[in-house]
């Protein structure tokens, strides 16, 4: 996944919202269990407070006193954390464990048997969760009104919220890896018919299909049917521009045809410098006209296109070699029965034809033709045994009108036109030295399969 996959927006974006999910649940959780903690120290302290209001007595000496020793032990360590302390008057109560200090309750005005919560100081700084409550003490035992208060040290909820909360951060971090997992495979999941189109248009380009088909999850149907329609409009857009290249080529032939004749009969009447003139500017145009039909009968970008290689072989030589260039010759063709090359069967017999032909006319006693794949390629070898090329003059051939042998009846037209033919499927032709004459090779895409 690149920094432009949108399977990796969607990842990141659902692992970030699981990531922030959780951990704004583990805050809650941690606030909560605070808070739990703190109500059930609350209840325990409301216990103590009771007890300790309860077992109000007074000594022989007529001083107030706390009659029994409450349970917990911490009431009697020095600075254990857990306090009490009974206000009567200006005589003080107060448990072992605030040892010579006191709890600084604040002044405000208590109602009778009503319970007030307090964050206060303590002993050596400590912040404490102070319960306080204020009672009128019976007649026995002087009818006073006093203030008892029970406080506990805040770190033992702070300590036992971390160890909540180191409790809960494994857990939370497998879930996190199980939802990220889930996020990867909803995400892989719900983009896979994305990946299915990317697929399907690789076989559309490689010629096994011609559209991407209804499919497709109905978010994605659309683009596909867009997709389709594209393509349709494409192939009849480009089967009109052939018929439209056809048609004028064809409705230009008449017209040379025309000239032809004229200039036939300007030589028969002496006059032979106009004559050339006008052959010279027909030949020209017709060079023009022969290119245009052949482009018109290529059919390039059609999908499905597909051609035995070596059925057009065999249908082009049957032809080439009743010619007087071609019976001359000793003809050797080596290539399977079932090689597919992407390509339309008539462009590939007019690139074939082409090239066969400009060998029949230069080879002195054999050509050799030759297809076979490699790479994933069609490559088809076409040498002859004829003078050759030069090097340094192998591009003039391939322009358009190039000719070596000006003496020759061609156009010139052959190989430029097997050279827009490869072009237009994207394939190759390359020109070399083969000893003393040329080797031509064309390379198509390979199809594979049926």
């Amino acid at each position: 996944m690149n920094g432009g996959s949108l399977r990796l927006r969607l990842f990141l974006g659902g692992a970030l919202s699981i990531i922030a999910a959780l951990a704004l649940g583990a805050l809650g959780l941690v606030l909560l269990f605070e808070k739990h903690v703190e109500r059930r120290i609350e209840s325990e302290l409301g216990v103590y407070l009771d007890q300790i209001i309860a077992n109000l007595d007074r000594d022989g000496d007529g001083a107030l006193v706390v009659a029994d020793v409450l349970a917990d032990p911490r009431f009697d360590q020095p600075l254990s954390g857990l306090y009490w302390q009974v206000q009567a008057g200006d005589a003080a109560l107060r448990s072992r464990s605030l040892w010579d200090g006191d709890l600084p309750l604040p002044s405000d005005e208590l109602t009778d048997g009503v319970v007030h919560r307090h964050r206060i100081i303590g002993p050596a700084g400590a912040e404490l969760l102070a319960l306080e409550r204020s009672v009128r003490l019976p007649v026995r035992l002087g009818n006073a009104s006093v203030r008892a208060a029970v406080a506990l040290d805040t770190r033992e909820i702070a300590a036992a919220t971390r160890a909540f909360a180191a409790d809960l951060l494994p857990y939370l971090g497998v879930l996190a890896a199980v939802l990220i997992a889930a996020a990867y495979a909803q995400v892989t999941f719900g983009l896979s018919p994305l990946a299915t189109i990317r697929k399907r248009l690789a076989g559309i380009r490689e010629g096994n299909a011609t559209r991407l088909g209804k499919a497709f999850p109905k978010e994605v149907q659309p683009l596909a049917a867009e997709v389709d329609a594209l393509l349709e409009a494409r192939e009849q857009e480009a089967e009109r521009a052939r018929s439209r290249a056809a048609d004028l080529a064809h409705g230009l032939k008449t017209p040379l045809q025309v000239l032809a004749g004229d200039v036939a009969r300007l030589r028969q009447k002496g006059e032979a410098d106009i004559a050339a003139e006008i052959e010279q500017v027909a030949t020209a145009m017709r060079r023009h006209v022969e290119r245009e039909l052949a482009r018109a009968r290529m059919k390039s970008g059609v999908s499905t296109a597909r051609a035995n290689v070596r059925e057009v072989i065999d249908r082009v030589l049957a032809v080439v070699m009743r010619t007087p260039d071609g019976a001359r010759l000793a003809w050797t063709v080596e290539c399977p029965p079932q090689l597919l090359a992407r390509i339309d069967a008539d462009d590939l017999a007019e690139a074939i034809g082409n090239l066969v032909d400009n060998a029949a006319r230069h080879a002195r006693r054999a050509v050799r033709v030759e297809a076979r794949a490699e790479d994933r390629r069609v490559k088809l070898l076409i040498s002859d045994d004829g003078p050759g090329i030069p090097p340094e003059r192998m591009s003039e051939v391939l322009a358009r009108g190039g000719r070596l042998d000006e003496s020759g009846t061609g156009a010139g037209l052959g190989l430029a036109i097997v050279q827009e033919i490869a072009d237009a499927w994207a394939g190759r032709l390359e020109l070399r030295p083969n000893g003393p004459g040329l080797q031509a090779e064309l390379a198509l895409d390979l199809v594979r399969g049926p």
